[in-house]
């Protein structure tokens, strides 16, 4: 149902209740399951972080973070840099989210965790050396206020992406976890969201042209949550309907078309961190079902790649539009992470889709690849909802005429198909090994401790020290 801007202006006022939402949840509060899975994309965030160090742009966008202005404040990881704290949000924000590895909500088809983490962490980072620590309680509960905001306003949009989710709706998810773990009050955390409103940036033209600056718009957002609270700290305000106004959030970024109706039914009832998948492949989401798709039919029925003549995906309007890219010569590494069959003639010819897959020239113009894409083909399902981005039919004909065939529902990562726990720890351990420079097994374990006695620890701002790797 699309709520046009007239009819939304009749509802209970959406900034209210994600106002009163953050400033009132409390750990106490918090499901069992919520924590787990808190804990759970926590040490996933910091996996694709770390291995977003080999990014080739990794170090460029460090270099200029450093330009901004000087500040021990907040720690880049990897690096070890210190940093003002909006620039270490905006330099981690794009490790986090530039391989495209990162946990998704696929229902509001947004990255939250990208923005969110980045920022919260370089907060608090900030916060400790002001003498301010904040407890792992604290933090957790922070994580699940802004992923409930982040992942609500994606829901609440019925239109097609046109901005940058993970960006736009991310931002306000980061916000949120701020201004939930400074302990702001209601009207304190309704500025911060609509100061941070003014800042909100980030289109799909980076997607459709492959481009880095994908990454970069995650790392805007992530800074400006950041300065967002700065700037309610030091008094300022925001306009009072900057989601649901004529000028608003939703009129603008999402077209006007959005249902306010999940927000209120699911707002502090259904955690949305419960609902996140993991990303098993360093790919666009989109991709995921295919290979999912081959993996299940290859190991169900036993047939090796090479008998392969013909792969159909049958997909969403969604997917297709953004992972129908042509196979082409010489592709960036951004451009064949969301081709699909770029992705899917990965597995084919080397069983796997991982890291170093997308990490040279030689591996994105290998021949074996580039002739199993080219026997891929997408066609578009008539799937309705235009943030769909399942179910996906993947149709082998094998090259003695016997057709396979499965569909897919659920998507390998997704709670109905999640990893297990430790497929989960084998990711994360994979991810310190492809950090530059690679993490030592030591500090790999301690973080994994660290993360899963959070509750216990007294000032979080320790887990950034983890993510240095000791010089000499």
């Amino acid at each position: 149902m699309d709520t046009s801007r007239m009819d939304i202006a009749h509802r209970p006022s959406v900034e209210h209740l994600f106002a009163s939402y953050v400033a009132s949840a409390r750990y106490e509060d918090l499901p069992t399951e919520a924590i787990a899975k808190a804990k759970t994309f926590l040490l996933d965030t910091i996996g694709v972080g770390l291995a977003g160090t080999s990014d080739g742009n990794a170090a460029r966008v460090l270099a200029a973070a450093e330009r901004w202005g000087a500040g021990a404040e907040a720690t880049a990881w990897g690096s070890g840099a210190s940093l003002p704290a909006p620039s270490a949000a905006f330099a981690n924000a794009y490790l986090i989210h530039c391989l495209e590895y990162d946990c998704i909500h696929e229902r509001a088809v947004m990255h939250p965790m990208a923005t969110l983490l980045p920022a919260l962490l370089a907060w608090c980072e900030r916060a400790a050396w002001n003498g301010r620590h904040i407890d792992g309680k604290r933090f957790l509960n922070a994580i699940v206020v802004g992923v409930d905001v982040s992942g609500l306003l994606g829901s609440a949009a019925t239109s097609g992406l046109r901005f940058f989710r993970p960006a736009t709706a991310g931002g306000f998810g980061a916000t949120a976890a701020i201004a939930s773990a400074a302990g702001l009050d209601e009207a304190q955390v309704r500025n911060a969201l609509a100061v941070h409103c003014g800042q909100v940036s980030g289109t799909m033209q980076a997607h459709v042209e492959g481009s880095p600056t994908l990454g970069l718009q995650i790392g805007f957002n992530a800074r400006a949550a950041v300065m967002a609270h700065d700037l309610v700290d030091a008094g300022l305000t925001g306009p009072r309907d900057f989601l649901s106004g004529s000028f608003g959030y939703f009129a603008l970024f999402e077209n006007g078309s959005f249902d306010p109706t999940v927000i209120e039914r699911e707002l502090g009832r259904v955690r949305q961190i419960t609902q996140l998948s993991h990303k098993p492949f360093p790919s666009g989401r989109l991709s995921h079902a295919g290979v999912d798709g081959l993996r299940q039919l290859m190991a169900k029925h036993g047939f090796p790649a090479d008998a392969i003549a013909d792969v159909q995906v049958q997909v969403p309007p969604l997917v297709m539009r953004l992972m129908g890219r042509p196979v082409i010569e010489n592709p960036t590494s951004n451009h064949a992470k969301l081709c699909l069959p770029f992705v899917m003639g990965t597995f084919l010819a080397r069983g796997r889709v991982d890291v170093p897959d997308f990490g040279s020239s030689r591996m994105l113009n290998d021949p074996a690849v580039h002739a199993f894409a080219s026997r891929i083909r997408l066609v578009a399902d008539d799937n309705k909802d235009e943030n769909a981005i399942a179910p996906q039919r993947v149709v082998v004909k094998l090259t003695n005429g016997i057709e396979r065939a499965i569909t897919i529902r659920a998507i390998y990562g997704h709670p109905d198909a999640a990893l297990t726990e430790a497929e989960n720890l084998d990711k994360f351990s994979r991810n310190c090994v492809f950090a530059q420079p690679p993490l030592a097994p030591e500090l790999r374990d301690r973080t994994i401790d660290l993360v899963a006695n959070l509750e216990q620890v007294e000032d979080v701002s320790q887990l950034s020290s983890l993510f240095v790797p000791p010089r000499g």
